[in-house]
């Protein structure tokens, strides 16, 4: 009679462990999921067993000081770099995000902290940076349909509650607050499932920061998941529904934020 060896045993429990949890996740709430990640950069290990889940409309505030963790795992999900172990699951399901591009693919829209915007292009140019629509494809190549793009980013922009002159006007011309406008009214417009932004009221003014949270705040109510990275306590305590804390390469705090307060954050980090 043949008999599995104990490493086939071990292998068949994993994969049906795996398949039972990924179904798992594909019918809750959550919308991506992040399991026993772990990066190494020439010996320094940035990432010890990551273990993360994001909701559905859930805005998660991932905080930690310079070299926690949080700007590595970031990366990760937005295809910038690739996990040396551990596994990404989006919609219930294992995923690769080899590139930015694939990332997109999928619906993860990262703004970093100096976003990917050009100033001399126009608003609506800058709403739809890679992804332009075109009048006639010959080969993937073809003239851009300029009147679509007005069209859009004005609707986009109108989506946001962001109140501009023109959508031809230069993107060089707005406050740090609309332009952080401008790129939350992009993800929006390209139907993005996750919204990771790194640091979005850096350098803003008190009403331009009150204006970036509420963007944030309204993630929800569009169904979006939201991922705030910041320093500010106090902006992620006002705009999140979970904290979620990293420190030395490890989560050392995943509350909601009911459930937590600014005084155990600190001390966790």
């Amino acid at each position: 009679m043949n008999t599995l060896s104990s490493a086939a045993r071990h292998a068949g429990l994993r994969s049906h462990e795996d398949s039972a949890v990924a179904d798992a996740l594909s019918t809750s709430t959550s919308l991506m999921a992040v399991r026993n990640l772990h990066k190494w950069y020439s010996g320094v290990h940035a990432l010890k067993g990551v273990s993360l889940e994001f909701k559905r409309g859930e805005v998660v505030g991932l905080l930690g000081d310079n070299g926690a963790g949080k700007s590595t795992l970031i990366k990760i999900l937005s295809g910038v770099h690739r996990p040396d172990e551990g596994e990404i699951l989006f919609q219930g399901r294992p995923v690769r995000i080899p590139t930015p591009k694939a990332a997109m693919q999928l619906g993860i829209e990262t703004i970093h902290q100096h976003n990917s915007l050009v100033p001399n292009l126009s608003i609506a140019r800058n709403l739809f940076i890679g992804r332009e629509p075109l009048l006639f494809s010959l080969f993937g190549i073809g003239p851009m349909d300029h009147a679509r793009m007005r069209t859009d980013a004005v609707k986009a922009i109108a989506d946001v509650d962001l109140h501009l002159r023109s959508a031809e006007a230069l993107l060089g011309e707005l406050s740090g607050g609309q332009r952080q406008g401008v790129a939350i009214a992009r993800a929006m417009h390209f139907k993005s499932k996750v919204l990771i932004l790194d640091e979005p009221t850096n350098h803003l003014s008190v009403k331009e920061t009150d204006k970036v949270i509420g963007f944030v705040r309204g993630l929800s109510a569009q169904g979006i998941t939201g991922v705030f990275i910041s320093h500010n306590l106090q902006h992620v305590f006002h705009s999140c529904d979970r904290i979620v804390a990293m420190a030395r390469g490890e989560v050392v705090l995943d509350k909601p934020v009911a459930q937590t307060s600014i005084e155990e954050v600190t001390e966790m980090l």
